[in-house]
C-alpha cells in the first residue's frame, strides 16, 4: 500500500523529530519542522494552541474527518544509544509522540495528491502530557470551525506485540485527577511529643483512610484507583514534622465513581482536621475525562482489520487528553502494538530506554488509509 519512497520519508520524519524533543507548549522547533513539511505538500495550515498546527486538505464536501497526533516530549534523559537520540539534554520522546507525528505526516503525504470526497483535518496537538492541549483546542472551537464529524487517533503501545492493533468498544482509558494534600501540624522535639502534633503520623493515618475509600466505599466491580505516590515532610529525625505534603492521583472509569472518591477524600480530610486539631489543605485538579470510544466506529475498525491483527483490550487506568475531543464528536482511539522481545523493544512508555521498530509506523499510516476508504473519503 505504501511506496518505498513514502516509507523512507516516514522514517526521516521520525528520526528528525526524535532528535528535537520539546515539552508541552514549547514545541517551537517541532512546529516549524511540521509546518515546513505540510507546506511542501500543499496543505492549508493554521497555527493553533500556541505551538500546535491544524492542516486542512479540502474535499468535495466541507464536512470533515479529523486525525490527531500529539507533539510533546517528556522531561526524561534519554539513555538509548540511537544514532538519532535526543539533542536536548533532559528531554526525550519517551512516549512515542515522535512516531505519532511521523504517522500523521506520512498519511498527509499519501493523501496530498488524492481527490477527497470530504475535508481531511490533521491536528498536530501540543501538551498531551500536561496540562492538556486537546482541551484548549476544543474550548477554542476548532472542531466546530472545521466541521469535524468524527476524529481518530492512536498510541504506540508496548503492551501488545508489534503488528497487532488494540481495540475497545466504549471505555479505553480512565478519568484522572491530581491530589495535593498539605498537612499543617505542630512541631515539637521528638522527646516531648505531647507538645506537638506529628504530621507524619497524621499522614500515615490519612493514607490508610484513603485506601478505605477504594476498598469499602466504592462498588468493588467498578474500576477505580487512588494512589499517593509522593510524601514530603519532616526536618530532622528527632523532631515532629510540622508540615507534610501528599501528592497522588485519582482514576476511575465512571464519572460518578470519580466524584464519589473526591467527595469521600474531602470528608476524611475534614474529619482528621477535627480529630487532631490541625489544618489539612486539599487541592484536587480534574485533569482528563475518561476516553470512551464510539461503538459504531469500533465496528468499523473491526471491519477494516483482519481478525489476526486485532487484540481486544480491557480498559486501561492510564489517561489521554484525546478524551476531550470525544466529548464533542464521535471518535476512535486505538493502540498500535510495539512489543518485540526478540529485538529488545520491551521498555514501557516513559522509560529512558523506550524505543520501537520503525516499521510499525507504516501500519499506523495504512490503518488511517483504511479508515478513510471505509468512510468513502477517497
Amino acid at each position: 500500500m505504501l511506496s518505498q519512497d513514502l516509507k523512507n520519508e516516514i522514517i526521516r520524519y521520525r528520526r528528525t523529530l526524535h532528535r528535537i524533543p520539546e515539552l508541552g507548549f514549547e514545541e517551537y522547533k517541532t512546529q516549524a519542522f511540521i509546518k515546513n513539511e505540510l507546506s511542501k505538500m500543499g496543505f492549508e495550515i493554521e497555527e493553533v494552541a500556541k505551538t500546535g498546527i491544524i492542516a486542512l486538505k479540502r474535499g468535495k464536501e466541507n464536512k470533515a474527518i479529523a486525525f490527531r497526533a500529539d507533539m510533546d516530549a517528556l522531561a526524561v534523559t534519554e539513555k538509548t544509544e540511537l544514532e538519532y537520540k535526543s539533542k536536548h539534554i533532559g528531554k526525550m520522546h519517551a512516549c512515542g509522540h515522535d512516531g505519532h507525528m511521523s504517522i500523521l505526516l506520512g498519511f498527509a503525504l499519501f493523501i496530498a495528491n488524492i481527490d477527497l470526497n470530504k475535508d481531511v483535518v490533521l491536528i498536530f496537538q501540543p501538551a498531551e502530557e500536561g496540562p492538556g492541549g486537546a482541551k484548549l483546542l476544543v474550548e477554542e472551537g476548532y472542531l466546530k470551525k472545521y466541521q469535524v464529524e468524527s476524529i481518530f487517533g492512536l498510541h504506540i503501545y508496548p503492551g501488545i506485540t508489534e503488528g497487532k492493533i488494540g481495540l475497545t468498544s466504549g471505555i479505553l482509558m480512565a478519568q484522572v485527577g491530581e491530589i495535593d494534600v498539605t498537612i499543617k501540624a505542630t512541631s515539637s522535639h521528638g522527646a516531648m511529643p505531647q507538645n506537638g502534633v506529628d504530621g507524619i503520623f497524621v499522614a500515615s493515618q490519612l493514607i490508610q483512610l484513603y485506601q478505605s475509600i477504594i476498598s469499602r466505599n466504592i462498588d468493588p466491580t467498578e474500576g477505580r484507583l487512588l494512589t499517593i505516590g509522593k510524601v514530603t515532610g519532616g526536618e530532622a529525625r528527632n523532631i515532629l514534622a510540622k508540615e507534610v505534603i501528599l501528592n497522588g492521583t485519582i482514576r476511575a472509569f465512571n464519572s460518578e465513581t470519580y466524584q464519589k472518591i473526591k467527595n469521600r477524600l474531602t470528608e476524611i480530610n475534614n474529619g482528621v482536621e477535627k480529630l487532631f486539631g490541625i489544618k489539612v489543605e486539599t487541592e484536587i485538579r480534574d485533569m482528563y475525562p475518561a476516553l470512551v470510544n464510539d461503538h459504531k466506529l469500533y465496528h468499523l475498525m473491526k471491519d477494516i482489520l483482519s481478525d489476526d491483527v486485532i487484540v481486544e483490550l480491557k480498559p486501561l487506568m492510564i489517561a489521554e487528553d484525546f478524551s476531550f475531543y470525544l466529548t464533542e464528536v464521535p471518535g476512535y482511539f486505538f493502540m498500535l502494538g510495539a512489543l518485540n522481545e526478540e529485538l529488545g523493544y520491551v521498555h514501557p512508555l516513559h522509560s529512558c530506554y523506550f524505543n520501537f521498530r520503525e516499521e510499525i509506523l507504516f501500519h499506523g499510516v495504512e490503518t488511517y488509509i483504511k479508515i478513510c476508504q471505509a468512510l468513502n473519503i477517497f
